[in-house]
C-alpha cells in the first residue's frame, strides 16, 4: 500500500472529512480502487461510527464515486429532506432490500431501517418510520442460515452506544424486545468475526461484554434494563456494574 493510499484510508477510518476533502481536491480519484475495493466500500465497511460519516460519504459522491444500491444514499447521508423526496417518488423504498458488508451486525437483505440503525442515522430512521417502515422487519439469512434479525438488534450494542437513541425510537414505535433468532455472525468476514446463537435483542446486547466487541459495561446494562422494561419485565435493582471482580477498588 502506498503512503497516499494509507493517508486516504486513515481519513476514511477516522471520518476526517476535512482531510478527505483535501485529498480529493488535490487530485485523488474518488473512484479509485484500494486493494480491490472502492473508497465507498472502505468507508461503509469500517467500524467507526460518527456524525461525520455522512460528510465523508457526500465528499466521495460529490467527486464522482458511485454507491451501489444508490437508493440508500439519503439514508446513509442521514438527509431527511432528500429521503422525503425519494419517498415521494417511490413509496416502496421502505420495503426495498439491499445487502451490504458490515463490520458488526450483518446487513443481508436488509431494509433501509436496518441500515439507518446500523449507522446511527436517527433522522433517516424517523422519516422511514413515518412513511410506514416495518419496525420489526426481518433481515435476510446468510449462507449459513443465520440472521433474520430486526432493526432493534443493530441498536442495542452499537459502537460507542451511538445507536441508543434509535433503540428508544424503535421501542416507542412498538419494536419487540423479545423477538428471537437462531443466530447470526457478528463481524462476518473480519478478524473479530463471532458466531452467536439463540438471540433476542436482550441477549445480543449482553454479548457486547465480549472483549472483541469493545463495548462499555455500564452502557450495555443500561440498554438491557431499558429492553427489559419495554418488554414488561422486572429489572434487578442492582447489577454489580462496574463488576467488582474486574474493577476492584484500590484501598486508600
Amino acid at each position: 500500500m502506498s503512503s497516499s493510499e494509507a493517508e486516504l484510508l486513515c481519513a476514511l477510518e477516522t471520518h476526517d472529512a476535512e482531510a478527505l476533502h483535501e485529498l480529493l481536491a488535490s487530485g485523488v480519484d474518488a473512484r479509485a480502487l484500494v486493494q480491490g475495493r472502492s473508497l465507498v466500500q472502505w468507508l461503509l465497511e469500517m467500524y467507526f461510527r460518527s456524525d461525520r460519516f455522512p460528510l465523508c460519504l457526500r465528499a466521495l459522491l460529490t467527486h464522482g464515486a458511485v454507491l451501489e444500491s444508490g437508493w440508500l444514499e439519503p439514508v446513509l447521508l442521514d438527509d431527511e429532506e432528500a429521503l422525503r423526496g425519494a419517498l415521494r417518488r417511490d413509496s416502496e423504498l421502505v420495503r426495498r432490500r439491499a445487502s451490504l458488508r458490515s463490520a458488526f451486525t450483518p446487513l443481508d437483505e436488509a431494509t433501509a431501517l436496518h441500515v439507518a440503525c446500523e449507522h446511527g442515522n436517527l433522522r433517516a430512521a424517523r422519516v422511514l418510520l413515518e412513511h410506514g417502515a416495518l419496525v420489526d422487519a426481518r433481515a435476510g439469512l446468510d449462507g449459513r442460515e443465520q440472521g433474520g434479525h430486526t432493526p432493534l438488534f443493530h441498536t442495542v450494542s452499537s459502537n460507542a452506544n451511538r445507536s441508543a437513541p434509535l433503540m428508544e425510537l424503535l421501542l416507542a414505535h412498538g419494536a419487540d424486545p423479545s423477538v428471537r433468532v437462531a443466530g447470526l455472525i457478528w463481524g462476518r468476514g473480519f478478524e473479530w468475526e463471532t458466531a452467536l446463537f439463540d438471540l433476542t435483542p436482550i441477549s445480543y446486547a449482553l454479548f457486547g461484554l465480549l472483549p472483541q466487541m469493545h463495548r462499555d459495561e455500564v452502557q450495555i446494562y443500561a440498554n438491557v434494563r431499558r429492553l427489559l422494561v419495554a418488554g414488561g419485565r422486572d429489572a434487578p435493582a442492582s447489577w454489580n456494574v462496574p463488576n467488582r471482580y474486574l474493577h476492584p477498588q484500590r484501598p486508600g
